[in-house]
């Protein structure tokens, strides 16, 4: 707490956050805090400081943790606001960084409400021109996809109490994979009279798992592999069991329209069935233990390697946390299907990555490739990455899943091994070419929005698209 003390916080976008989530006007939180309305306030509007007599009351009073509520942002708001702001709708404005920051910091809602704006402009700007009349009718508030991964982000992909009534079922259920797979169909047939049977996959065409309402019965298609009949058994297993935390969750996050709230209730299942294959402290003690061994953890706990990732990225727990990954899912077209974008995602938010990024070429071998990465700000990354086998749904593209944290982690994860961390040569990546503003990057595809292009007919530039400092 020392070092809370010793310096000015000044937090109350955070506080006034806090306050909304909990659904308390000034006067309720001032009241249960203590303090007068006024002085409230003034905290809310940067004012004054909190002392740290006032954040022990926040603590004691709300059970949150001290130091989260302190630790500095990360600038994913101040980085999703500049890269919308380029855009060339606007570019010209010529908003300084300085105002950026400002409003993210201090104006978060306001962040998000653009960000909101942006993402269904980007929609829009999809369809071709003869639709768009009517698509723009058509076009919900928030698509129901970037709702969840926003819903999600805010979560910080951990909720605690599906994932403690998942370890709560887990501990009365073996370790082994073969054998766990084999007592969730006898604890299904069992305790809600569902059978499980695996199918020829002409039975079910088109489907991977199915389940028969009227007969209640599960039938998992052939083409599926080991890992994904087990979590096919456990996603119906917490679906039934934990079905009230499910749905009290989705309640709490109060999806917009429902859509969202179906496709929130089939990814918290979805968390669910991950949490009881791998209840969370044991698979963190088995992730650290091994240092984070990708093909052993997927071995010891009968996974695939898309189904551990997504697990690595949700170990939030307070007092037992894991590292903090990134994921993404990247087709074969470069583009993401799936991201996760944890406590550092190091890319731009919208369109691809940085064509740097070796992520896009990981060994057809489904080895684990790690690399080194530095972005223009000077941070550090490891990422690791590898191409998954051809799906069961029979699909040709390949496919690769990428998870990455910052360096000042690579001791614990043993794919790092040969990297310097600190004083190695790292691979330099940008947000993305649209918002690169390397010079001299050879892999460049596209221009910066943010320069004026400099060409002359006399020369040729070895890297593309050469343009003017300011």
């Amino acid at each position: 707490m020392a070092d809370i003390g010793d310096r000015k916080l000044y937090l109350g976008p955070k506080l006034r956050v806090l306050r909304r989530e909990l659904g308390l006007n000034q006067t309720q939180m001032a009241e249960e805090l203590g303090v007068s309305p006024s002085y409230l306030n003034h905290l809310e509007r940067n004012q004054r400081p909190l002392t740290a007599q006032m954040m022990l009351r926040l603590a004691n009073t709300y059970d949150i943790d001290i130091r989260d509520f302190a630790a500095p942002s990360t600038d994913g708001g101040p980085r999703e606001l500049s890269e919308i702001l380029s855009d060339a709708l606007v570019r010209d404005i010529g908003i300084s960084r300085d105002e950026v920051l400002e409003v993210a910091e201090n104006y978060p809602g306001v962040t998000e409400a653009v960000a909101r704006f942006y993402r269904a402009l980007t929609d829009l700007r999809r369809v071709p021109g003869e639709a768009f009349a009517g698509a723009a009718e058509r076009v919900p508030m928030i698509a129901p996809i970037d709702w969840l991964r926003e819903m999600i982000a805010r979560a910080g992909n951990y909720f605690a109490e599906i994932d403690a009534g998942a370890e709560a079922i887990a501990a009365d259920l073996p370790e082994d994979p073969a054998l766990l797979q084999a007592t969730l169909r006898a604890r299904l047939r069992d305790r809600h009279g569902i059978s499980v049977q695996t199918v020829r996959a002409d039975l079910i065409a088109g489907r991977l798992r199915h389940f028969d309402m009227h007969r209640r019965r599960l039938m998992l298609s052939e083409r599926l592999p080991p890992s994904g009949r087990l979590f096919g058994a456990a996603w119906h297993l917490v679906a039934q069991e934990l079905a009230d935390a499910i749905a009290a969750q989705v309640a709490r996050a109060a999806p917009p329209d429902e859509d969202s709230r179906r496709i929130a209730t089939i990814a918290l299942t979805n968390h669910a069935a991950a949490a009881l294959i791998m209840p969370y402290e044991r698979f963190r003690q088995a992730a650290e233990q091994s240092r984070h061994d990708l093909p052993l953890l997927c071995d010891r706990f009968g996974v695939s390697l898309e189904q551990l990732a997504h697990r690595l990225t949700s170990l939030n727990r307070t007092g037992a946390r894991g590292i903090p990954f990134f994921m993404a899912k990247i087709d074969g077209a470069g583009q993401i299907a799936k991201r996760f974008d944890g406590e550092a995602w190091p890319f731009a938010r919208y369109g691809g990555t940085c064509p740097r990024w070796d992520a896009h070429d990981a060994p057809a071998s489904g080895a684990i490739a790690a690399q080194l990465i530095e972005t223009m700000e000077g941070k550090r990354f490891v990422t690791l990455s590898a191409s998954l086998p051809r799906g069961a749904a029979g699909g040709r593209a390949r496919t690769v899943i990428a998870l990455g944290c910052e360096a000042k982690h690579a001791a614990r994860i043993v794919h790092a091994d040969g990297l310097d961390a600190e004083r190695g040569d790292a691979t330099e990546v940008g947000p993305g070419c649209p918002l690169c503003e390397r010079r001299a990057c050879p892999d460049r595809a596209l221009p910066p929005v943010t320069r004026a292009l400099d060409l002359h007919s006399y020369e040729r530039t070895t890297a593309p698209y050469p343009f003017r400092r300011v």
